[in-house]
C-alpha cells in the first residue's frame, strides 16, 4: 500500500520571512495580517466547521455544482491525470472528484503541513492506488512544484473562491504562475458571485460565532510566530461589505486601548482600531473570465447553480 509523500523542504515557510511579514503588517499605519495565517492546524479545523454552517452558502453551493455537472466536468478535465489541489484543507472537495476523474496522482498543497499530515494518511488508506503528495507551501508568494511531483499531464484545482482573498494584481500573478506550471491540462476554479448583503453578512458573521473564533485565532498564530503578547479577549470579529471593491472585508476590532509587544517592538491599538485580516472578493462571470484571460487562459467552461450564487470554471 502506498503512503503519502511529504515535501517540506520548500523555502516558502521559513520562520524569519514569516516573522518579518507579520511585523511589517502590524507596524503599518493601518495594521494588517495576511489571511494565510488564519490557517494553522486549529484554524483549518475551525474553517472546516464553518463550512458546515447553514449560513455558509459557498461550500454547499459549490458541492451542488460538482454533483450536478460531475460527468461534464470529467469530460472537460479528462481522466487519469494528476490533480494539484491548492489550499487543500481537509481534501474533501478533491476527493469528491476522485471517482469521476480517476486521478493518477494527487498533490495537496496547503499552508499548514501539520494539517495535511493529519488528513492525507486517511485519504491514502481509502485510495491506495493514487500516489499522494503533501506540500507545505505559501503559494501566495511563489508557486513552483517540486521535482518529486509527477510531470505527467495534470489539472490544477482551486475551489472555494479562495482566489477572492487576493487583490486583482495578486490574483493575476498567481494565475499566471498556475498557467506556467500546467502540463496538458487546465485549472478548475471556484468563485463566489456578487449577491445581496444579508447573505454575505450571515455567512461571514454567523450566530454561532465560529467565524469570529476563526478570525480571532489568527492572534494566537501571530503570538506563536513572533512571540508577541496579543490577548484574544482584547479584540472582536468585525466585517465590512465594500461595494466599491466588490468584496467582504474581515477585521479584528480593539475593544479597549491595548499595547502589544514583541522583542523590542511595540504597537499600541486604540479602542475601535482595526486589524485587517482578510478580503474575499466577489465576481461576475465576466469579471472572472477577464481576470483569467489576463493571466493567459483563453478557453472557459462555466457551471453555476440555479440562484447564481457561485460559479465553477474550467480554464485552459
Amino acid at each position: 500500500m502506498l503512503t503519502p509523500t511529504y515535501l517540506t523542504e520548500t523555502p516558502f515557510l521559513n520562520e524569519e520571512g514569516l516573522s518579518k511579514e507579520i511585523e511589517t503588517g502590524l507596524l503599518s499605519s493601518s495594521a494588517h495580517i495576511s489571511p494565510k495565517f488564519l490557517y494553522d492546524n486549529l484554524g483549518s479545523h475551525l474553517f472546516t466547521a464553518i463550512t458546515l454552517l447553514p449560513e455558509y452558502y459557498p461550500t454547499k453551493t459549490e458541492k451542488s455544482i460538482f454533483e450536478k455537472y460531475r460527468q461534464e466536468i470529467a469530460e472537460d478535465l479528462g481522466v487519469k491525470k494528476g490533480l494539484i489541489d491548492l489550499g487543500a484543507g481537509n481534501c474533501q472537495k478533491a476527493e469528491s472528484l476522485f471517482k469521476s476523474l480517476l486521478p493518477s496522482s494527487y498533490t495537496a498543497i496547503d499552508f499548514s503541513i501539520t494539517y495535511l499530515e493529519e488528513i492525507l494518511p486517511q485519504l491514502q488508506n481509502k485510495y491506495p492506488e493514487i500516489a499522494m503528495f503533501g506540500i507545505g507551501m505559501d503559494f501566495s508568494k511563489s508557486l513552483k512544484l517540486p521535482d518529486a511531483v509527477p510531470k505527467s499531464s495534470q489539472n490544477f484545482f482551486y475551489p472555494g473562491s479562495s482566489i477572492g482573498n487576493f487583490t486583482t494584481d495578486e490574483a493575476q500573478q498567481l494565475l499566471k504562475q498556475i498557467k506556467s506550471e500546467l502540463r496538458e491540462g487546465g485549472l478548475l476554479i471556484g468563485v463566489d458571485l456578487i449577491k445581496e448583503d444579508k447573505l454575505l453578512l450571515d455567512a461571514y458573521d454567523d450566530p454561532l460565532k465560529l467565524t469570529a473564533a476563526f478570525n480571532l485565532n489568527i492572534l494566537r498564530v501571530v503570538n506563536s510566530v513572533i512571540h508577541s503578547n496579543f490577548d484574544v479577549a482584547d479584540f472582536k470579529h468585525h466585517i465590512k461589505i465594500n461595494h466599491k471593491l466588490q468584496r467582504v472585508e474581515l477585521y479584528l476590532e480593539a475593544l479597549r486601548d491595548t499595547t502589544v509587544t514583541w522583542g523590542d517592538r511595540v504597537r499600541e491599538f486604540k479602542r475601535s482600531e482595526l486589524i485587517h485580516t482578510e478580503n474575499t472578493h466577489k465576481y461576475t462571470p465576466e469579471s472572472i473570465k477577464n481576470l483569467l484571460a489576463s493571466a493567459g487562459f483563453n478557453s472557459f467552461t462555466i457551471w453555476t447553480d440555479p440562484k447564481n450564487y457561485f460559479a465553477l470554471i474550467y480554464a485552459v
